[in-house]
C-alpha cells in the first residue's frame, strides 16, 4: 500500500507545482498589464466662444490612457482636447511625466500621446491590438475612475455592436455597448480581451432609465486610425459623398424601379464637390457597398446574425481608394468604383465642434461678428437643444453650397456711438453686405475690410437691416477695443490667411499677423 501511494503523492506534488506556476505566470502577465495602464492629467483650458478673444477658466481633468507599440499612449480624444498641459503616470509610480500629443482624430474620439522621457517606458509592455469578441463574451475594462487614484478594473459582457453618435464630434461610428459603465476618468482605458486590447472605454449612456451601459472605440475604428497616423497627417474617414434614405416603402421601392426581391438605399442628394457626383445620382439604389449587400433599412451584416449601417464598410478604407459599389438606375443594375475623399469641415451651414482651435471673429464698430458653429451653439450648456437661439438650431438642418458654405452672426454690440440703436441687438444671423451675399466667414471680413462706401449695410434673409457709419467705426475702433479691454479686432491670422489663399500660398509657411 505504501509503494502505491507514493506515485500518486508524486503525480499530486507536481500538479500542485503546475498549477502554482500557471498561478504565479498568470498573476505576473497581469501586473505586467497593469504596468501598461496610464493615468492621463490634462490642463485644459477652452476657448470662450461668448468672448472669441478669451479663454475659460482653466479646468483639471483626467484620463486613462494604455501604452502601444511605437512607444505611444492611445487614449480618448476627448481626454486631452485643448490641453495646455499633460502629464502621465504610470501604475504603481508616484512620478508624473509631460506628455505632448502625437496624434489626433477628434472624430474617432482617439489620441496619441508620447513621452520624450524614453525612461517613461521601462517595465512597461505595449499591449497589441485583438479581435472584437462575439456577443455575451465578457471583457474587462481598466482606467482610473473618480473617486479614487488607484487603478479600477471591471467586467462586463459585450451586450451590442452596431453605429452609434460619438458624443465628443457628433460623429457616426461603429461602437461596442458593454454591461459596465464608464465613468468620468474611465474614458480612454483600454477593454481587454485575452490580454489584448479590443477596445478603448469611451462614453456612458446617460438616458434616463439606463444603468451602467458603457461605450468603447471598437477595433475596426481603432486600427484605422492607427493606419492613418502612420504618415503624422490626419484625413480621418473618408467620405461616400450621397445622402441616402431607406427604401421601406413598397411604393417608393417600385417608383424606383426595384424588383420585389431587390432591397438596397435610395440616393436622395449627390454632393457636387465630391468624386461620387461623377459617379451616382440622386434616385440611383445602392444595392451593394464592398459587397455587403444593403439592406431596406440600409443596413448590412457585417458579421453574421450582426447588421450595422453601411457606412462600416466605407469606414474600412482610407481617402484616395477606390470602392466598389452596385447600384440599380431606372432598373438597370451596374457595377461602379467611387475614389473617396477627405470629408469636408462641414456638409452643414453649421460648421461642427472643434477642438484645440481658437475661434475667428471680427468687430466692426462695436459689432462683434462669428461664424456660425457647434462650438457657439453648445456654449449655452448641456441643454442647448432647447436654450440656443431656434434660428441657429434650424440652420443645423440645411444643407451648404459652393456659394453659401458657412453663416455669419452678429453675436453682440458692445455699446458705443457708432452703434446707437443697435445696443440691444444680438445673435443675428445675417445674409449679405451691401447688397453682396455672404459666402463664408472669410470672405465676409474681406468684404468689410474693403468696404469703400460711407456705411456698411447688412441685411438678414428677411430683409431687417443694420447699417453703420464707416467713417464712425473707423475712428471709434481703438476706443472700443481699450474700453472692453479686447486685445485685437480681429482674430489672429485671419487676414492673412486669406491673402496666402489669394496667393497661392501655404498658410503655415507665413507668420501670423
Amino acid at each position: 500500500m505504501k509503494h502505491l501511494l507514493t506515485p500518486c503523492l508524486i503525480k499530486l506534488g507536481l500538479l500542485l507545482l503546475c498549477t502554482t506556476q500557471l498561478v504565479h505566470a498568470d498573476s505576473r502577465e497581469h501586473e505586467e498589464l497593469k504596468r501598461s495602464i496610464i493615468k492621463i492629467y490634462t490642463t485644459a483650458a477652452a476657448p470662450d466662444f461668448f468672448n472669441p478673444w478669451a479663454l475659460l477658466n482653466a479646468k483639471q481633468l483626467s484620463g486613462s490612457g494604455a501604452v502601444i507599440e511605437g512607444r505611444q499612449i492611445l487614449t480618448n480624444a476627448h481626454v486631452i482636447a485643448n490641453g495646455s498641459f499633460i502629464q502621465v503616470q504610470r501604475h504603481g509610480d508616484a512620478q508624473k511625466f509631460r506628455a505632448r500629443v502625437k496624434f489626433v482624430s477628434h472624430d474617432a474620439d482617439l489620441a496619441l500621446l508620447t513621452v520624450d522621457d524614453e525612461n517613461f517606458f521601462d517595465d512597461t509592455r505595449p499591449l497589441t491590438m485583438g479581435k472584437l469578441p462575439d456577443l455575451q463574451e465578457e471583457v474587462t475594462v481598466y482606467g482610473y475612475p473618480m473617486g479614487g487614484k488607484s487603478l479600477s478594473i471591471t467586467r462586463g459582457v459585450l451586450s451590442r455592436v452596431e453605429h452609434q453618435y460619438y458624443a465628443h464630434a457628433e460623429s457616426y461610428l461603429m461602437a461596442g455597448q458593454i454591461d459596465a459603465a464608464i465613468n468620468p476618468g474611465n474614458s480612454g482605458g483600454p477593454v481587454i480581451s485575452d490580454g489584448r486590447i479590443v477596445g478603448v472605454a469611451m462614453q456612458s449612456n446617460q438616458s434616463q432609465g439606463a444603468e451602467n451601459l458603457g461605450y468603447f472605440v471598437p477595433p475596426s475604428v481603432i486600427e484605422h486610425v492607427l493606419k492613418d497616423a502612420e504618415d503624422g497627417v490626419e484625413q480621418g474617414f473618408p467620405e461616400l459623398g450621397a445622402v441616402t434614405q431607406s427604401l421601406e416603402s413598397p411604393s417608393m421601392k417600385k417608383a424606383a424601379g426595384l424588383s420585389a426581391d431587390q432591397e438596397g438605399a435610395l440616393v436622395v442628394r449627390v454632393f457636387e464637390d465630391a468624386p461620387a457626383s461623377n459617379v451616382l445620382q440622386p434616385g440611383d439604389v445602392l444595392l451593394q457597398v464592398d459587397g455587403f449587400d444593403v439592406a431596406a433599412d440600409r443596413t448590412i451584416e457585417w458579421r453574421e446574425n450582426q447588421r450595422t449601417n453601411y457606412h462600416y464598410a466605407v469606414d474600412q478604407y482610407h481617402v484616395g481608394d477606390r470602392l466598389p459599389v452596385r447600384i440599380a438606375r431606372n432598373g438597370e443594375v451596374r457595377d461602379v468604383e467611387i475614389t473617396l475623399a477627405q470629408t469636408p469641415t462641414s456638409r452643414s451651414l453649421v460648421q461642427g465642434e472643434k477642438f484645440d482651435q481658437r475661434p475667428r471673429y471680427y468687430i466692426y464698430g462695436g459689432v462683434v461678428f462669428v461664424p456660425l458653429n457647434m462650438n457657439l451653439i453648445k456654449r449655452w450648456g448641456g441643454n442647448w437643444h432647447s436654450k440656443a437661439p431656434i434660428e441657429y438650431l434650424y440652420a443645423r438642418n440645411q444643407w451648404s453650397s459652393p456659394e453659401k458654405q458657412e453663416l455669419v452672426v452678429a453675436l453682440k454690440v458692445l455699446p458705443a456711438p457708432v452703434n446707437l440703436g443697435y445696443h440691444d441687438w444680438k445673435n443675428w444671423i445675417i445674409e449679405s453686405v451691401n447688397g453682396e451675399k455672404i459666402r463664408d466667414f472669410g470672405q465676409f471680413a474681406q468684404l468689410m475690410e474693403s468696404n469703400e462706401d460711407n456705411y456698411v449695410d447688412l441685411r438678414d434673409d428677411a430683409g431687417y437691416r443694420m447699417v453703420l457709419d464707416a467713417d464712425a467705426a473707423m475712428e471709434q475702433q481703438s476706443a472700443i477695443l481699450q474700453t472692453y479691454q479686447i486685445p485685437q479686432p480681429h482674430s489672429q491670422g485671419l487676414f492673412s490667411t486669406l491673402a496666402n489663399r489669394e496667393a497661392g500660398v501655404d498658410p503655415e509657411q507665413q507668420h501670423l499677423q
